[in-house]
Protein backbone atom coordinates (compact mmCIF):
# COMPACT_ATOMS: atom_id res chain seq x y z
CA UNK A 1 0.00 0.00 0.00
CA UNK A 2 1.36 3.43 -0.94
CA UNK A 3 0.13 4.93 2.33
CA UNK A 4 1.41 2.19 4.65
CA UNK A 5 4.48 4.06 5.89
CA UNK A 6 2.48 7.25 6.30
CA UNK A 7 -0.21 5.44 8.28
CA UNK A 8 2.46 4.05 10.59
CA UNK A 9 3.94 7.53 10.98
CA UNK A 10 0.53 8.97 11.93
CA UNK A 11 0.16 6.28 14.61
CA UNK A 12 3.64 7.06 15.94
CA UNK A 13 2.85 10.78 15.87
CA UNK A 14 -0.29 10.20 17.94
CA UNK A 15 1.74 8.25 20.49
CA UNK A 16 4.20 11.15 20.70
CA UNK A 17 1.32 13.55 21.35
CA UNK A 18 -0.41 11.38 23.93
CA UNK A 19 2.83 10.76 25.85
CA UNK A 20 3.81 14.44 25.95
CA UNK A 21 3.91 15.84 29.50
CA UNK A 22 1.39 18.58 28.67
CA UNK A 23 -1.18 16.14 27.23
CA UNK A 24 -2.15 14.78 30.62
CA UNK A 25 -5.38 16.77 31.04
CA UNK A 26 -8.37 17.19 28.73
CA UNK A 27 -7.38 20.62 27.42
CA UNK A 28 -3.79 19.61 26.75
CA UNK A 29 -4.75 16.41 24.95
CA UNK A 30 -7.42 18.13 22.87
CA UNK A 31 -4.96 20.80 21.80
CA UNK A 32 -2.37 18.12 21.10
CA UNK A 33 -4.75 16.28 18.80
CA UNK A 34 -5.58 19.56 17.04
CA UNK A 35 -1.84 20.16 16.69
CA UNK A 36 -1.47 16.64 15.30
CA UNK A 37 -4.20 17.27 12.71
CA UNK A 38 -2.55 20.50 11.57
CA UNK A 39 0.82 18.78 11.43
CA UNK A 40 -0.59 15.96 9.26
CA UNK A 41 -2.03 18.54 6.89
CA UNK A 42 1.21 20.53 6.76
CA UNK A 43 3.40 17.45 6.28
CA UNK A 44 1.36 16.27 3.29
CA UNK A 45 1.36 19.79 1.93
CA UNK A 46 5.14 20.13 2.21
CA UNK A 47 5.83 16.67 0.76
CA UNK A 48 3.74 17.43 -2.32
CA UNK A 49 5.35 20.87 -2.62
CA UNK A 50 8.81 19.34 -2.97
CA UNK A 51 9.40 20.63 -6.50
CA UNK A 52 12.87 22.14 -6.81
CA UNK A 53 12.69 22.37 -10.59
CA UNK A 54 9.10 23.63 -10.71
CA UNK A 55 8.83 25.40 -7.35
CA UNK A 56 5.88 27.28 -5.95
CA UNK A 57 5.20 29.06 -2.69
CA UNK A 58 3.08 27.35 -0.06
CA UNK A 59 1.89 28.75 3.23
CA UNK A 60 4.14 26.72 5.45
CA UNK A 61 2.29 27.53 8.66
CA UNK A 62 -1.00 29.19 9.49
CA UNK A 63 -3.93 29.24 11.89
CA UNK A 64 -4.80 25.58 11.16
CA UNK A 65 -1.28 24.16 10.78
CA UNK A 66 0.74 25.88 13.47
CA UNK A 67 4.45 25.40 14.08
CA UNK A 68 7.26 26.82 16.17
CA UNK A 69 5.44 29.56 18.11
CA UNK A 70 4.08 30.97 14.86
CA UNK A 71 3.63 34.74 14.77
CA UNK A 72 -0.07 35.74 14.71
CA UNK A 73 0.89 38.81 12.67
CA UNK A 74 2.71 36.97 9.88
CA UNK A 75 2.01 35.21 6.63
CA UNK A 76 4.68 32.56 6.01
CA UNK A 77 5.57 31.29 2.54
CA UNK A 78 8.18 28.71 1.58
CA UNK A 79 9.54 27.13 -1.59
CA UNK A 80 12.15 24.43 -2.16
CA UNK A 81 15.43 25.23 -3.96
CA UNK A 82 18.55 23.55 -5.27
CA UNK A 83 21.86 25.36 -5.03
CA UNK A 84 22.90 24.73 -8.64
CA UNK A 85 19.87 26.34 -10.33
CA UNK A 86 18.71 29.93 -10.82
CA UNK A 87 15.30 31.11 -9.63
CA UNK A 88 13.24 34.22 -10.27
CA UNK A 89 11.12 35.64 -7.43
CA UNK A 90 8.78 38.42 -8.45
CA UNK A 91 5.73 40.13 -7.08
CA UNK A 92 4.24 43.32 -5.79
CA UNK A 93 4.98 44.84 -2.39
CA UNK A 94 1.95 45.25 -0.20
CA UNK A 95 1.58 47.79 2.59
CA UNK A 96 2.56 45.45 5.41
CA UNK A 97 5.07 46.45 8.07
CA UNK A 98 7.78 44.07 6.87
CA UNK A 99 8.63 41.72 4.01
CA UNK A 100 11.68 39.53 4.62
CA UNK A 101 13.48 36.67 2.89
CA UNK A 102 15.64 33.88 4.30
CA UNK A 103 17.52 31.04 2.62
CA UNK A 104 17.95 27.90 4.73
CA UNK A 105 20.14 24.85 4.14
CA UNK A 106 17.67 22.32 5.49
CA UNK A 107 14.90 21.83 8.03
CA UNK A 108 14.56 21.62 11.80
CA UNK A 109 15.39 18.28 13.44
CA UNK A 110 15.13 17.08 17.06
CA UNK A 111 18.84 17.82 17.54
CA UNK A 112 19.53 20.93 15.46
CA UNK A 113 18.15 23.93 13.61
CA UNK A 114 18.90 24.66 9.95
CA UNK A 115 21.59 27.19 9.13
CA UNK A 116 20.50 30.52 7.72
CA UNK A 117 22.61 31.08 4.60
CA UNK A 118 21.28 34.58 3.94
CA UNK A 119 18.55 36.83 5.29
CA UNK A 120 17.38 40.30 4.29
CA UNK A 121 14.28 42.44 3.94
CA UNK A 122 12.88 44.45 1.03
CA UNK A 123 15.14 47.42 1.75
CA UNK A 124 17.93 45.37 0.13
CA UNK A 125 16.53 45.54 -3.42
CA UNK A 126 14.76 47.91 -5.76
CA UNK A 127 10.99 48.23 -5.72
CA UNK A 128 9.29 50.06 -8.59
CA UNK A 129 6.86 52.93 -7.93
CA UNK A 130 3.94 50.55 -8.58
CA UNK A 131 5.30 48.15 -5.94
CA UNK A 132 6.57 45.52 -8.37
CA UNK A 133 9.94 43.82 -7.84
CA UNK A 134 12.06 40.98 -9.19
CA UNK A 135 14.87 39.06 -7.51
CA UNK A 136 17.11 36.26 -8.77
CA UNK A 137 18.66 33.55 -6.61
CA UNK A 138 21.30 31.24 -8.02
CA UNK A 139 24.89 29.95 -8.14
CA UNK A 140 27.82 32.38 -8.13
CA UNK A 141 27.91 34.48 -11.34
CA UNK A 142 30.64 36.84 -12.48
CA UNK A 143 28.08 39.06 -14.20
CA UNK A 144 25.64 39.16 -11.28
CA UNK A 145 24.05 42.57 -10.99
CA UNK A 146 21.72 44.25 -8.49
CA UNK A 147 18.90 42.01 -7.41
CA UNK A 148 20.93 38.80 -7.81
CA UNK A 149 21.45 36.79 -4.61
CA UNK A 150 24.03 34.00 -4.59
CA UNK A 151 22.78 30.73 -3.12
CA UNK A 152 25.21 29.23 -0.67
CA UNK A 153 26.21 25.55 -0.80
CA UNK A 154 23.39 23.36 0.42
CA UNK A 155 20.67 25.96 -0.07
CA UNK A 156 17.40 24.05 0.22
CA UNK A 157 14.52 26.39 1.03
CA UNK A 158 13.45 29.99 0.59
CA UNK A 159 11.31 31.29 3.45
CA UNK A 160 9.34 34.53 3.08
CA UNK A 161 7.61 36.38 5.92
CA UNK A 162 5.08 39.16 5.43
CA UNK A 163 4.29 40.81 8.76
CA UNK A 164 1.30 42.99 9.69
CA UNK A 165 1.46 45.70 12.32
CA UNK A 166 -2.02 47.05 11.59
CA UNK A 167 -4.34 44.16 10.79
CA UNK A 168 -7.12 46.42 9.55
CA UNK A 169 -5.17 48.97 7.52
CA UNK A 170 -2.34 47.01 5.90
CA UNK A 171 -2.73 44.84 2.82
CA UNK A 172 -0.65 41.86 1.67
CA UNK A 173 1.27 41.87 -1.56
CA UNK A 174 1.88 39.24 -4.25
CA UNK A 175 4.77 36.83 -4.67
CA UNK A 176 5.74 34.15 -7.21
CA UNK A 177 8.72 31.91 -7.94
CA UNK A 178 9.93 29.93 -10.94
CA UNK A 179 13.15 28.32 -12.07
CA UNK A 180 14.68 30.67 -14.64
CA UNK A 181 15.25 28.04 -17.34
CA UNK A 182 11.91 26.24 -16.98
CA UNK A 183 9.25 28.91 -17.46
CA UNK A 184 7.08 27.93 -20.42
CA UNK A 185 9.25 24.95 -21.38
CA UNK A 186 10.14 21.47 -20.11
CA UNK A 187 6.99 20.61 -18.16
CA UNK A 188 7.38 18.34 -15.12
CA UNK A 189 7.14 14.60 -15.72
CA UNK A 190 3.71 13.02 -15.25
CA UNK A 191 2.88 11.64 -11.84
CA UNK A 192 3.20 7.92 -11.22
CA UNK A 193 2.34 5.59 -8.30
CA UNK A 194 5.96 5.10 -7.30
CA UNK A 195 6.46 8.84 -6.93
CA UNK A 196 3.23 9.17 -4.92
CA UNK A 197 4.33 6.39 -2.56
CA UNK A 198 7.65 8.13 -2.04
CA UNK A 199 5.87 11.38 -1.18
CA UNK A 200 3.71 9.61 1.41
CA UNK A 201 6.88 8.19 2.94
CA UNK A 202 8.50 11.65 3.01
CA UNK A 203 5.35 13.15 4.54
CA UNK A 204 5.46 10.58 7.33
CA UNK A 205 9.09 11.36 8.13
CA UNK A 206 8.35 15.11 8.10
CA UNK A 207 5.43 14.56 10.47
CA UNK A 208 7.32 12.58 13.10
CA UNK A 209 10.40 14.83 12.92
CA UNK A 210 8.23 17.95 13.18
CA UNK A 211 6.52 16.74 16.36
CA UNK A 212 9.69 15.46 18.02
CA UNK A 213 11.60 18.63 17.16
CA UNK A 214 9.16 21.14 18.54
CA UNK A 215 8.62 19.18 21.75
CA UNK A 216 12.31 19.72 22.61
CA UNK A 217 12.87 23.05 20.84
CA UNK A 218 11.41 25.22 23.64
CA UNK A 219 13.88 23.76 26.12
CA UNK A 220 16.71 25.16 24.02
CA UNK A 221 15.39 28.72 24.20
CA UNK A 222 12.71 29.00 26.92
CA UNK A 223 12.23 26.50 29.73
CA UNK A 224 15.69 26.91 31.24
CA UNK A 225 14.83 30.55 31.98
CA UNK A 226 13.28 31.45 35.36
CA UNK A 227 9.49 31.32 35.16
CA UNK A 228 7.57 34.61 34.79
CA UNK A 229 10.58 36.41 33.33
CA UNK A 230 11.59 37.48 29.84
CA UNK A 231 15.04 37.88 28.31
CA UNK A 232 16.59 41.11 27.18
CA UNK A 233 16.11 41.81 23.46
CA UNK A 234 18.40 39.64 21.36
CA UNK A 235 18.78 38.72 17.72
CA UNK A 236 16.25 35.98 17.11
CA UNK A 237 17.86 32.52 16.89
CA UNK A 238 17.72 31.31 13.31
CA UNK A 239 19.28 34.23 11.54
CA UNK A 240 16.41 36.55 10.56
CA UNK A 241 18.44 39.65 9.80
CA UNK A 242 16.15 42.42 11.01
CA UNK A 243 14.44 40.77 14.00
CA UNK A 244 15.10 40.90 17.71
CA UNK A 245 13.02 39.02 20.23
CA UNK A 246 12.46 38.66 23.95
CA UNK A 247 11.30 35.28 25.19
CA UNK A 248 10.03 33.69 28.36
CA UNK A 249 7.50 31.35 29.91
CA UNK A 250 4.81 31.93 32.49
CA UNK A 251 2.90 30.05 35.16
CA UNK A 252 -0.07 31.84 36.71
CA UNK A 253 -3.03 31.16 38.94
CA UNK A 254 -6.47 32.55 38.18
CA UNK A 255 -6.03 35.16 40.92
CA UNK A 256 -2.79 36.44 39.38
CA UNK A 257 -1.85 38.68 36.45
CA UNK A 258 1.46 39.12 34.67
CA UNK A 259 2.17 42.73 33.75
CA UNK A 260 4.65 43.03 30.89
CA UNK A 261 5.86 46.62 30.49
CA UNK A 262 7.85 47.53 27.38
CA UNK A 263 8.61 50.81 25.57
CA UNK A 264 6.68 51.55 22.40
CA UNK A 265 9.51 50.98 19.94
CA UNK A 266 10.55 53.01 16.93
CA UNK A 267 10.70 49.73 15.00
CA UNK A 268 8.08 49.49 12.22
CA UNK A 269 6.87 46.22 13.74
CA UNK A 270 6.57 45.28 17.41
CA UNK A 271 4.35 42.44 18.57
CA UNK A 272 3.61 40.46 21.75
CA UNK A 273 2.03 37.01 21.93
CA UNK A 274 1.30 34.01 24.09
CA UNK A 275 1.87 30.38 23.15
CA UNK A 276 0.72 27.05 24.51
CA UNK A 277 2.99 24.33 25.85
CA UNK A 278 2.73 22.76 22.39
CA UNK A 279 4.89 25.72 21.30
CA UNK A 280 2.24 27.19 19.03
CA UNK A 281 0.21 30.39 19.19
CA UNK A 282 -3.06 30.46 21.08
CA UNK A 283 -6.32 31.28 19.27
CA UNK A 284 -5.49 34.78 18.05
CA UNK A 285 -8.52 35.17 15.79
CA UNK A 286 -11.36 34.86 18.33
CA UNK A 287 -9.41 35.95 21.40
CA UNK A 288 -6.90 38.73 22.09
CA UNK A 289 -3.94 36.47 22.78
CA UNK A 290 -1.56 38.78 20.92
CA UNK A 291 -1.17 42.49 20.32
CA UNK A 292 0.96 44.60 18.01
CA UNK A 293 2.10 48.05 19.02
CA UNK A 294 -0.53 49.47 16.66
CA UNK A 295 -3.29 47.39 18.28
CA UNK A 296 -2.20 48.11 21.84
CA UNK A 297 -3.09 51.20 23.83
CA UNK A 298 0.12 53.10 24.63
CA UNK A 299 0.32 54.88 27.97
CA UNK A 300 1.24 58.60 28.17
CA UNK A 301 4.76 57.72 29.34
CA UNK A 302 5.41 55.86 26.08
CA UNK A 303 5.13 52.41 27.63
CA UNK A 304 2.87 49.53 26.63
CA UNK A 305 1.60 47.52 29.59
CA UNK A 306 0.28 44.12 28.59
CA UNK A 307 -1.83 42.37 31.23
CA UNK A 308 -1.75 38.56 30.93
CA UNK A 309 -4.49 36.93 32.98
CA UNK A 310 -7.34 34.46 32.90
CA UNK A 311 -9.91 36.82 34.40
CA UNK A 312 -11.07 39.85 32.42
CA UNK A 313 -9.63 43.04 33.94
CA UNK A 314 -11.68 45.28 31.62
CA UNK A 315 -8.53 46.73 30.05
CA UNK A 316 -7.61 47.37 26.41
CA UNK A 317 -4.28 45.56 26.72
CA UNK A 318 -5.66 42.41 28.33
CA UNK A 319 -3.95 39.40 26.76
CA UNK A 320 -6.14 36.35 27.32
CA UNK A 321 -4.51 33.14 28.43
CA UNK A 322 -7.69 31.18 27.55
CA UNK A 323 -7.36 28.58 30.28
CA UNK A 324 -3.61 28.07 29.83
CA UNK A 325 -2.07 28.13 33.30
CA UNK A 326 1.36 27.67 31.71
CA UNK A 327 2.65 28.92 28.39
CA UNK A 328 5.16 30.94 26.44
CA UNK A 329 5.70 34.68 26.02
CA UNK A 330 7.38 36.39 23.10
CA UNK A 331 7.97 39.94 21.90
CA UNK A 332 9.31 40.54 18.38
CA UNK A 333 10.75 43.71 16.85
CA UNK A 334 11.30 43.75 13.07
CA UNK A 335 12.73 45.95 10.32
CA UNK A 336 15.13 47.48 12.78
CA UNK A 337 17.70 50.14 11.92
CA UNK A 338 19.63 49.92 15.21
CA UNK A 339 20.67 47.44 17.84
CA UNK A 340 18.31 47.00 20.76
CA UNK A 341 19.51 47.16 24.34
CA UNK A 342 18.13 46.09 27.69
CA UNK A 343 16.40 49.49 27.94
CA UNK A 344 14.24 48.54 24.93
CA UNK A 345 13.15 45.30 26.55
CA UNK A 346 10.34 44.26 28.87
CA UNK A 347 9.95 44.39 32.62
CA UNK A 348 7.78 41.59 34.01
CA UNK A 349 5.90 41.53 37.30
CA UNK A 350 3.41 39.09 38.81
CA UNK A 351 0.58 41.07 40.42
CA UNK A 352 -2.44 39.89 42.43
CA UNK A 353 -5.36 40.33 40.05
CA UNK A 354 -7.39 42.45 42.48
CA UNK A 355 -4.48 44.89 42.91
CA UNK A 356 -4.25 45.83 39.21
CA UNK A 357 -6.08 49.18 39.61
CA UNK A 358 -3.50 50.35 42.12
CA UNK A 359 -0.47 48.84 40.39
CA UNK A 360 -1.06 50.14 36.85
CA UNK A 361 -0.15 53.85 36.66
CA UNK A 362 -2.67 54.62 33.90
CA UNK A 363 -5.30 52.07 34.79
CA UNK A 364 -8.30 54.31 34.11
CA UNK A 365 -7.02 55.28 30.64
CA UNK A 366 -6.78 51.59 29.76
CA UNK A 367 -10.37 50.69 30.64
CA UNK A 368 -12.76 49.43 27.96
CA UNK A 369 -16.46 48.66 28.10
CA UNK A 370 -17.85 45.23 27.19
CA UNK A 371 -19.11 46.74 23.91
CA UNK A 372 -15.65 48.15 23.11
CA UNK A 373 -14.09 44.77 23.86
CA UNK A 374 -16.56 42.97 21.60
CA UNK A 375 -15.72 45.48 18.84
CA UNK A 376 -12.00 44.72 19.26
CA UNK A 377 -12.60 40.98 18.85
CA UNK A 378 -14.90 41.52 15.85
CA UNK A 379 -12.22 43.66 14.20
CA UNK A 380 -9.66 40.87 14.68
CA UNK A 381 -11.98 38.29 13.13
CA UNK A 382 -12.79 40.42 10.09
CA UNK A 383 -9.21 41.60 9.51
CA UNK A 384 -7.82 38.07 9.77
CA UNK A 385 -10.38 36.71 7.32
CA UNK A 386 -9.47 39.44 4.84
CA UNK A 387 -5.76 38.79 5.32
CA UNK A 388 -6.08 35.08 4.60
CA UNK A 389 -7.86 35.83 1.30
CA UNK A 390 -5.20 38.34 0.27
Amino acid sequence: MSTESFTQAVAEAERIVREAPHAQDAQGLTEGLDYLAGSIKASLHMAWAYERDFPFFVRSTGPHSKLGLDNPDALYFSAYLRDDAEYVVSGRRGTTADLSFQVLNGDYTPTSSPDSLSAFDDRAFEIAPDGSFELRFGPPRADAGPGYLTLGPGAAMLLVREVFGDWEGERPGEIRIHRADRLGVSPPPPADPERAAKRFDVAGRILVSRLRTFLVFPEWHYLKLPVNTMTEPRITPGGLATQYSSAGHYELGDDQALVVTVPRSDAPYQGFQLGSMWYVSLDYVNHQTSLTAEQARVDPDGMIRFVVSERDPGLANWVERTGHRRGYLQIRWQRLTRELTDADGPRVEVVPFDELPGRLPFHDRQRVTPKEWADRIAARQVAHARRMLG
